[in-house]
């Protein structure tokens, strides 16, 4: 298995992982209408600000994650943002998620970032349990202001 970036050129392969990862957010965001997946690899591709890894094997995509680079103005430094992480249903329990969370701690000591922080649905069971085995709980609660409810639920 290799994790690297993927480029933008390369994102439009994501569409079928994208597709199955709304399809499994559907009971988080009841209510909610997801894209499809090849709209959400164009947005992917169109926007210079995303960064994603994948883990691949061969020609296959195995996981992936959309994570940024954003200033952190509390210690003047940089930090990374993770904003999805997806591993394929048949791929899970192998370590996949864990590799990649150890791949953007790399990447974010590489920048001289001040932590990787990330949020996750209470619903989402799985990978809450690897959560707690590798991070530490972060002190600040989650707060959403729906701006067009049935795309955001």
């Amino acid at each position: 298995m290799i994790i690297a970036a993927l480029p933008p050129d390369q994102r439009h392969r994501l569409a079928p992982l994208l597709e199955a990862y709304a399809a499994e957010m559907r009971d988080t965001l009841a209510g909610s209408r997801p894209a499809s997946g090849a709209a959400a690899a164009a947005l992917l591709a169109a926007d210079a600000r995303t960064e994603v890894l994948a883990a691949t094997e061969g020609a296959d995509i195995l996981a992936f994650a959309i994570v940024f680079d954003l200033p952190e103005a509390v210690f003047a430094r940089r930090c990374g943002a993770l904003d999805d992480l997806f591993v394929r249903a048949d791929r899970r329990g192998k370590g996949i998620a864990r590799a990649m969370i150890g791949a953007l701690v790399a990447l974010g000591r590489e920048r001289g970032w001040s932590h990787l922080r990330w949020i996750v649905p209470e619903a989402d069971h799985g990978a809450i349990a690897l959560y707690e085995r590798i991070a530490e709980r972060a002190d600040w609660r989650s707060y959403v202001i729906r701006l067009d409810r049935e795309a955001s639920l």
